[in-house]
């Protein structure tokens, strides 16, 4: 018996503020999730697998139009013709999607209750389905505790869409549970969806994550793709196997700049590193210049031109685009900019240091500050910039160090 296991595929995302960018592949990046779904569909045809399971966020809150909604009816629906059943249930974000409720999806699709947990057994398969969907959005329910336990004589599956637990930090904790509550269902797997990495939790019993199938920015890079597994004639798992799906990838490229005297050598290091990205997908890069150089304040004060000579170099490749250029050099000299600079450095430093601790002392700082008022809702949303996540903000203070350390050895 095998079955594919995906989460998260977030069925059109919108992809905010492409248009900013210069010879960004807008096209290619809207249409990324569609052409991940179709990839995964003809996987499931080809191995073929006995079932797919879709462990949540489905979609990527409400629609404008019923269009979403009518693509992924239409791809389930080259699955039924296949024989292939599909489980899934809802995650957050397909709890804020009002008008799925009223789209009738075709019959070998099985989506469970929100209200309670169901069970479906594929007796024919070897295969029982355990599952409950999110009723509301912001669900902080444990779904988990109240699943049942094990079906004898049939492989158990666990579908769910939830946080876990405190290790994942970085998302926000729907359907929060432990590892111990899944473990006390007895069940042979997990299939798990809400985490957008690619992660296999524990093997006895085998919790995991995929990832969602395909990456919508620069937060989220690497392969994308789903999960098949195989399970002998015992019930036993005999194989976890990725399985890329995504159509457009997004990567970071550090680049150590140590040595390179003038922005020419800069620029001949990084276009050597771009010829070494596979060019079998579109890739979406962002740079990141490191390192102690001689052309830190260069670099700083022509980032735009050197960001426009970057994006032609990309443009040699045709499946590459840079999406962002950041600088985090520092000069050679220790960043020595006078003596009444110094301590201005340093004073500025030791307040940035502070802040990037103390994400909600910044933003109570910040709160009446108008520019605060003009950050666009979809930005300051949950699934925007994390403004108290201090990663982020230590990254902005990074930025703001920097410039003003350039702009200082510049005024010497």
């Amino acid at each position: 018996m095998k079955f594919l296991h995906a989460a998260d595929l977030h069925i059109d995302s919108p992809l905010r503020g492409l248009s900013a960018y210069e010879g960004a592949p807008e096209e290619d990046l809207r249409l990324a999730t569609r052409r991940a779904l179709e990839n995964l569909v003809r996987l499931a045809i080809e191995l073929p697998v006995d079932a797919v399971l879709l462990a949540g966020d489905v979609y990527d809150g409400d629609w404008k139009d019923y269009q979403t909604g009518l693509y992924f009816s239409g791809q389930m629906a080259r699955l039924g013709r296949a024989g292939i059943p599909v489980y899934m249930v809802s995650g957050n974000h397909d709890a804020q999607n009002r008008t799925m409720r009223s789209l009738r999806l075709p019959g070998n699709v099985r989506v469970f209750a929100t209200h309670r947990p169901e069970t479906v057994r594929d007796e024919k398969a070897g295969l029982a389905v355990h599952g409950q969907g999110f009723a509301e959005w912001d669900l902080t329910d444990n779904l988990a505790a109240g699943y049942p336990q094990r079906d004898g004589g049939l492989f158990n599956v666990g579908l769910l869409h939830t946080g876990l637990d405190a290790a994942h930090s970085e998302h926000k904790l729907y359907a929060p549970c432990s590892v111990a509550d899944l473990e006390a269902r007895g069940y042979d797997y997990w299939a798990l969806g809400h985490i957008h990495t690619r992660q296999i939790v524990r093997e006895e019993p085998w919790i995991v994550y995929p990832g969602n199938i395909q990456g919508r920015h620069a937060r989220e890079t690497g392969p994308k793709g789903c999960t098949v597994v195989t399970v002998d004639g015992d019930l036993q798992v005999e194989s976890v196997e990725h399985h890329d799906l995504d159509t457009a990838r997004w990567e970071r490229l550090d680049v150590d700049v140590t040595g390179r005297d003038d922005i020419d050598q800069v620029l001949s290091l990084v276009a050597q590193r771009f010829q070494k990205i596979s060019e079998e997908r579109l890739t979406a890069v962002r740079v990141t210049l490191t390192g102690a150089t001689s052309a830190h304040t260069a670099l700083w004060r022509d980032r735009e031109r050197i960001l426009n000579e970057l994006r032609a170099a990309a443009g040699h490749h045709p499946n590459l685009w840079l999406e962002k250029l950041k600088v985090r050099t520092s000069s050679e000299d220790g960043g020595d900019s006078g003596a009444g600079a110094s301590g201005i450095l340093t004073d500025l430093r030791r307040t940035l240091s502070v802040l990037g601790t103390d994400p909600d002392g910044l933003m109570a700082k910040l709160s009446g500050h108008p520019l605060i008022g003009r950050i666009p809702p979809e930005i300051k949303g949950p699934e925007g910039i994390a403004s108290t996540d201090p990663a982020w903000i230590g990254s902005l203070a990074d930025d703001a160090y920097q410039l003003v350390e350039s702009l200082l050895q510049e005024a010497r």
